[in-house]
């Protein structure tokens, strides 16, 4: 078994206690000490560390343990597959400006879209749309071509995009889109054109989500909650009640929906800025893994090298039986059951 001899989480930053599990405690030999050198992890270490990886805990979580230099897909970076290296990124990562921006646009826009308080107009939405929404997402999405994320571009761009186009439909007497078509064709027609505006965006995160099918649970909710958001509300417009007005029970349901396509963004987002630099101090100093399909509790100061006083957090991340990172684990398993 080859020595692990990278301590580090997703981001390329120091894993604070991981050099426990890994290097040799301190000998009459000061300088090779000095140096690093490192030790084999026991068969029982590396087990125990794998299967907690497997649920975003523990010195391996986020870790490229195969060696090919590729990370598996990661929601906190918006990275719907296999992604080189970004320890060496002269960037900061622009994944969670885009996705909270996205998440709190979302989020009071479908609280409005629900009714909550009996708030029926969107008009406080404007603002955000076209000021974090709009313009700092499309932002996130210019500075992920330049780290070379070609999905995070696309889909941080065009959300922001979106935010600015829904931003000037709807501004008060301003561009006046939806007064014109009042004026000249009646309600309905704005209502029919809204409607296929939004479905033009289902449309589009469909692809998304096409995407998105190898990557991880909460990065596909994300997009498959969107997804149902723009389905819904674009249906609320174009099949409207009988008086001719928005479909309130649809339109209530696309709100819903867009209230966990916000969370799931957030979620995402936080998975993105956490890591061992902002570390936090556990409530109870143990070690969760699944071993031979039970869970066990290990106590972190025995087996995971790590202590309350300088442990750390990682947001879980589940990724699904048939993407990369779930067929690397079956094989895992398979090569373990055949040993």
């Amino acid at each position: 078994m080859a020595a692990l001899t990278n301590n580090t989480d997703h981001t390329g930053n120091h894993i604070p206690g991981a050099e426990k599990m890994y290097h040799e405690a301190p000998t009459a030999n000061s300088n090779a000490h000095a140096n690093g050198m490192n030790r084999q992890m026991t068969h029982e270490e590396h087990q125990t560390a794998l299967a907690a990886s497997r649920f975003g805990y523990g010195p391996l979580a986020h870790v490229n343990t195969d060696n090919s230099g590729r990370l598996p897909a990661f929601g906190g970076e918006f990275q719907p597959g296999l992604y080189k290296n970004v320890s060496e990124r002269k960037f900061a990562n622009p994944a969670p400006l885009g996705l909270s921006a996205f998440a709190l646009t979302t989020f009071v826009l479908s609280l409005i879209n629900m009714s909550t308080r009996n708030i029926a107009e969107p008009n406080l939405v404007v603002g955000l749309a076209f000021g974090y929404g709009g313009l700092v997402q499309l932002l996130a999405g210019m500075w992920e071509m330049a780290v070379g994320n070609t999905f995070g571009a696309t889909a941080l761009s065009s959300y922001g995009g979106f935010w600015l186009s829904f931003a000037i439909i709807l501004t008060p007497g301003g561009f006046n889109i939806e007064e014109t078509y009042i004026e000249e064709q009646g309600i309905a027609s704005f209502y029919d054109a809204f409607g296929l505006f939004l479905m033009g965006w289902f449309i589009f995160t469909t692809i998304l989500l096409i995407v998105t099918l190898r990557s991880t649970v909460a990065f596909f909710f994300l997009f498959f909650t969107l997804d149902l958001t723009f389905l819904l509300l674009g249906i609320s417009y174009l099949q409207r009640d009988a008086s001719g007005e928005v479909n309130a029970p649809v339109h209530k349901a696309g709100g819903f929906f867009g209230l966990l396509a916000a969370f799931a963004a957030w979620y995402n987002a936080l998975a993105g800025i956490a890591d061992d630099s902002n570390r936090y101090i556990l409530l109870s100093p143990f070690c969760v893994y699944f071993k031979e399909g039970e869970m066990l509790v290990v106590i972190l100061r025995n087996k995971c090298g790590l202590t309350c006083d300088d442990s750390f957090f990682i947001i879980p991340v589940a990724h699904f039986p048939w993407s990369v990172k779930g067929r690397e684990l079956r094989k895992e398993k398979s090569d373990k059951a055949t040993v």
